[in-house]
This record gives structure tokens, C-alpha cells and sequence, in this order.
């Protein structure tokens, strides 16, 4: 028996599937992180690919959390205390699940709800070829830049 799949739906998902293996990947979340505990979360990366976590602390105390990032070596490759929002971009030196946990053992009566974006891989320019053209912003700012 033959295939019941026209071959021009296979070639489009296939085509569909090989964008989606292009485009970054990422999590968005918010939770609720009790006093004096820690969460972690992972993620598996891949050599060369960029990630980047933004953090903020939407409400409890003085609405500050510590964070740290470890690559896959067990290596702390961000840390930050107490801090109630922050930004940290990376590339992977190494294949391997990273981690990054978010800490509240400071505070002994007072729970956190935390937001965090993990995106990895580079975003893709919002006009094709952007890297190559010059326009009146870009061509301003590389006369400001000399």
C-alpha cells in the first residue's frame, strides 16, 4: 500500500519542522518561591549557543531573591544576592544541562513570586539581511561611533 500523505504535505512539514530547529527556544514563568527555599531549573544547551535569563521579583519583601547559574561542570558562571531584577547573557562553552536557581534562604517569614524568561539560541534580525544594510539609523550611529 502506498502512502495516503500527498508529497507536497511531507515536504512542507519537513520544511516546517527544519524553520522551527532554526528559531531559539525558551521558557517564560512565574512562581511562588516560599521563605528560606531555593528552586532550580534546567536546561540542556548546546557548545557555542548563546541563552540569556532575565529575572524580576514581582512581590514579597523587599522583593529581592538570589541567583546563580552553573554550567553543566558544576561552575557558577553567574551569582548574584539579593537583587530584584537582573539580566545575564551567555554562550555555552560547553555541551551540557545548565542550571539556574533562584534562593529566598535569606528571609525567614516573607515568600517571593518570582518571573523569569530563559531564552537560548540568537534571535533573528526583525528584517531579513538587517546585518548587511545600512540605513539613516545605523548609518548615524556609526558616525557618532568614530
Amino acid at each position: 500500500m502506498g502512502s495516503t500523505v500527498p508529497r507536497s504535505a511531507s515536504v512542507l512539514l519537513l520544511l516546517l519542522l527544519l524553520r522551527r530547529a532554526e528559531q531559539p527556544c525558551g521558557a517564560e514563568l512565574t512562581f511562588e518561591l516560599p521563605d528560606n527555599a531555593k528552586q532550580c531549573f534546567h536546561e540542556e544547551v548546546e557548545q557555542g549557543v548563546k541563552f540569556s535569563l532575565d529575572y524580576q521579583v514581582i512581590t514579597g519583601g523587599h522583593y529581592d531573591v538570589d541567583c546563580y547559574v552553573e554550567d553543566p561542570q558544576g561552575n557558577t558562571i553567574y551569582r548574584e544576592t539579593k537583587k530584584q531584577y537582573d539580566s545575564f547573557t551567555y554562550r555555552a562553552e560547553v555541551k551540557g544541562v545548565y542550571q539556574f536557581c533562584f534562593s529566598n534562604e535569606f528571609s525567614t517569614f516573607s515568600h517571593k513570586t518570582v518571573y523569569f524568561d530563559f531564552q537560548v539560541g540568537d534571535e533573528p534580525p526583525i528584517l531579513p539581511d538587517m546585518g548587511n544594510r545600512v540605513t539613516a539609523l545605523t548609518q548615524g550611529f556609526r558616525v557618532f561611533c568614530l
